[in-house]
């Protein structure tokens, strides 16, 4: 049995913890609030470049860029998205258990992946597994510029180019509201239309090029909007990470509370069965003498 002053050490310790862990929580809460309005910003853009693609990929081009082109599968790549601090509960480790399912999937039919990495957790994760990582970058920061990714999107184009890779796919977690937060898989190389805009009445035309060379404007366009797709995506993550970490510094507070309200009820009893041992002793010493 604890005694009194170890039972109240405890609540004491409890308290510090909890106003730390309520700290956070509103830290994420106001942090989460910032980085989504940077997501929405970005959304109205990624929209009208969809647009463009649609057509592009629904049209009847004269010219094929590689692109949009599907390849025979010899090699795919995994862009991952993942946090760099943890407390953010199971956020990471499901990401984590639908990257090892789809690699299973190719790996199955005979098809190597290789790995591209944003964010420590994700970095230390495939180092355990030791897979061959291309390239990674950490330490993005709450507010991440496209300029930040430049990097990592220019080595995935070169690769793809040399058919190094037939496809890449990003793994990401998915913002549905700041209880629900869920990982997702998306392809981005070659660009495949969107599952709602697929029309069976395909539309047999093209546009008309200003200079006359189709090649590099879409070369540009395509670039462009792959590296908007991945901005989004590393963004929409980051809103993920502030708001599953508010969650658990949230679940970390009302389980602090439950373990005091716990622990309050034995420095009580303790208290008591204190209190009733030394009226004991008092009387049995009064009917000794």
């Amino acid at each position: 049995m604890f005694s009194i002053k170890e039972i109240r050490n405890k609540i004491n310790s409890i308290n510090k913890i909890q106003k730390i862990t309520k700290a956070m929580e509103m830290i994420s809460f106001s942090k989460m609030r910032k980085i989504y309005q940077v997501f929405l910003s970005v959304d109205p853009y990624i929209k009208i470049m969809q647009k463009v693609i649609e057509h592009i990929l629904l049209g009847s081009l004269e010219y094929k860029h590689s692109y949009i082109v599907e390849r025979n599968i010899v090699r795919i790549g995994y862009l991952v998205v993942s946090t760099d601090r943890g407390l953010v509960g199971s956020l990471n480790t499901n990401l984590f258990k639908n990257l090892l399912i789809d690699m299973k999937k190719w790996s199955d039919k005979g098809i190597d992946s290789s790995f591209f990495l944003i964010g420590n957790q994700a970095i230390s994760f495939l180092n355990f597994l030791n897979k061959k990582v291309i390239t990674k970058i950490a330490g993005l920061g709450d507010n991440p510029t496209l300029s930040i990714l430049i990097g990592i999107t220019t080595i995935i184009f070169q690769l793809y180019e040399e058919h190094y890779l037939d496809k890449l796919f990003i793994i990401s977690n998915k913002f549905t509201n700041i209880l629900f937060q869920k990982p997702q898989i998306l392809q981005i190389l070659p660009i495949l239309p969107l599952k709602n805009v697929i029309s069976t009445h395909r539309k047999k035309w093209d546009y008309i090029y200003e200079p006359n060379d189709p090649k590099l404007l879409l070369n540009i366009l395509l670039k462009r909007y792959i590296e908007s797709e991945i901005y989004q995506k590393v963004v929409e993550n980051l809103v993920c990470e502030q708001a599953a970490r508010m969650m658990a510094m949230k679940g970390a507070s009302d389980n602090g509370s439950a373990l005091i309200k716990d622990l309050k009820i034995i420095y009580n009893k303790v208290r008591q069965d204190s209190i009733t041992q030394e009226l004991s002793e008092i009387i049995s010493g009064n009917f000794a003498t």
